[in-house]
């Protein structure tokens, strides 16, 4: 059994989460083209190695984000999205 550690509900089964992509920031509405737009929604860069991935608690609806590595499928942490902003920020 897989499990992954929610940072609302502490740890769960990999069954009880749904996956929700890749996370890359949004770009600004104000000043994005379409191209930038089409860019964001479409494409992702989807490398080899560690990835910060949206996931969703689903009984709970907490969405969070997950660090983990594509190549041995190993979850990382797990953090709180602002938590991810603010050292992001620093």
């Amino acid at each position: 059994m897989k499990i992954l550690n929610c940072p609302l509900n502490g740890p769960r089964n990999i069954s009880e989460f749904t996956y929700g992509g890749e996370y890359h920031a949004m770009p600004d509405a104000a000043k994005s083209s379409r191209s930038d737009w089409a860019e964001y929604i479409f494409f992702h860069r989807n490398p080899a190695g560690p990835v910060i991935e949206w996931w969703c608690h689903t009984a709970s609806a907490y969405w969070f984000l997950a660090e983990r590595d594509t190549r041995n499928n190993e979850i990382l942490r797990t953090m709180p999205v602002a938590e991810y902003l603010s050292e992001q920020q620093a």
